[in-house]
């Protein structure tokens, strides 16, 4: 991994540690697909300016259908599904274990993964992988 790529990573990371408190003040008196709603609001006004500013309606036009496909599966299962689990979670329990527990994530993607993609991991990475599970088992049951 480069220092390039850890460092966007970790700003990823860092942002998606910040959301949940954010997330979960602003839910306090809102029903989750309302919320969801709105952050999906505020997400696209950000990006509609992005998009003039860029001139990047063309280059979404020019995507081809089979991407818009799988964007759009991706787009169910992230935003629209995983999100209002996410939100409910928030909702109605604590911001730190629902962010806990939607952290596990990982462990499916990196299944999936290797299933789909055929992508390899090394004896350590599966080794941190378990420990994210169990760590997450034992947030969530402690």
């Amino acid at each position: 991994m480069t220092v390039a790529l850890f460092a966007v990573s970790l700003g990823g990371a860092i942002c998606w540690g910040l959301a949940p408190i954010f997330g979960k003040l602003g839910l306090n008196n809102v029903n989750p697909l309302d919320g969801l709603a709105a952050r999906t609001l505020v997400t696209l006004s950000f990006l509609l300016v992005w998009l003039v500013l860029s001139n990047g309606f063309l280059r979404i036009l020019a995507i081809p259908s089979k991407d818009w496909f799988f964007l759009g599966m991706e787009a169910f299962l992230a935003t629209l599904a995983g999100d209002l689990a996410y939100y409910a979670a928030l909702k109605w329990g604590g911001a730190g274990v629902s962010a806990v527990v939607f952290a596990v994530s990982p462990v499916f993607t990196i299944w999936l993964s290797n299933l789909v993609f055929q992508e390899a991991f090394s004896k350590l990475q599966l080794c941190g992988v378990a420990m994210v599970a169990i760590g997450v088992l034992l947030v969530f049951t402690a």
